[in-house]
């Protein structure tokens, strides 16, 4: 594994934000970042990083590294140490109300947990009694249940023992429950700050975001379009979403993270030296934003936090 384990900063990057690097469509987007906002590479050499995850608690960051099996923890201060290998090829990573670290397992094709003391467990593993394919990426409702995209990314060449759907599911309380099964490759997940809307975003065929109506006990309504990607110039696909706490969507898409409105209404986006994959909201007061992107690490100051 060729990784070099930098401190803080690797490179910093000042990128003016009405040059190539913001892409402003509507001005509202400087509500939420500030003109002369820096990009700031934190580490590189990695093989493809992907689901960042802030531990308010303590202080750090964790992200995974897919084909090179491990998930990494950034330190401020300290830089990247590996903080689980093997890890299954981890990819999204979230916690949940009780500090347990959960994980979207791709060669592991299931949903794990990992409590603070290091115990872990398998939770959800398969549906209808076949294996799940390879959960991506995975958010909490307050109410404790998992929420989960299933696609076929991690799985393994000529793989037979396959759902044949690539779903997005709920997990509570031991149950798995099939939410979605319209979306040909369903990837980044995310709530609004009042948790009635469900944001997941599809990569491809077509590229979009699509959103959920959600009811008070967490049950999914019909979806609807949020906004068709598939116009928007600049390489990569629909991944990862958070919300902030105004309910706007910072997600990752065709050029890099792409900013809109709770109407869908696009602000513009943040172009990044690499093809972001997946981003989360840190920092002390939650106002960091944490991008993973290719072989890097970076992080850009907001003038908003992420949602609670």
């Amino acid at each position: 594994m060729n990784i070099r384990l930098p401190a803080l900063l690797f490179a910093v990057f000042a990128f003016p934000a009405w040059g190539q690097h913001l892409d402003i469509k509507n001005k509202a987007l400087l509500d939420l970042i500030a003109e002369d906002a820096v990009i700031e590479k934190l580490a590189d050499g990695f093989r493809f990083t992907e689901g960042p995850v802030w531990n308010q608690e303590q202080g750090y960051l964790l992200f995974s590294d897919i084909p090179a099996n491990t998930i990494y923890q950034w330190i401020p201060g300290e830089g990247v140490r590996p903080f689980r290998e093997p890890s299954n090829n981890a990819n999204g990573l979230t916690y949940d109300a009780d500090g347990n670290l959960l994980i979207a397992e791709h060669s592991g094709r299931k949903i794990a947990r990992l409590g603070p003391e290091g115990e872990y467990e398998a939770l959800a593993r398969e549906f209808r009694g076949t294996r799940l394919n390879s959960p991506n990426d995975l958010v909490v409702h307050s109410n404790g249940a998992i929420y989960f995209t299933d696609p076929p990314y991690g799985l393994p060449a000529g793989a037979t023992d396959t759902l044949g759907i690539f779903g997005v599911y709920r997990y509570h309380k031991g149950r798995i429950k099939l939410l979605v099964e319209d979306l040909y490759r369903p990837n980044g997940i995310a709530f609004s700050p009042d948790e009635r809307t469900l944001y997941v975003a599809n990569s491809d065929r077509p590229k979009k975001y699509m959103k959920y109506p959600v009811s008070k006990g967490g049950k999914v309504g019909k979806g609807s379009l949020f906004f068709n990607a598939s116009s928007l110039p600049g390489t990569g696909n629909p991944d990862g979403i958070k919300v902030d706490a105004q309910g706007n969507l910072f997600a990752t898409g065709p050029g890099g993270v792409v900013v809109f409105a709770s109407n869908g209404r696009l602000l513009g986006t943040i172009h990044f030296p690499e093809t972001p994959s997946n981003l989360t909201f840190g920092g002390p007061e939650g106002k960091t934003l944490f991008v993973t992107a290719r072989t890097g690490l970076y992080a850009v100051e907001l003038k908003v936090a992420g949602k609670p």
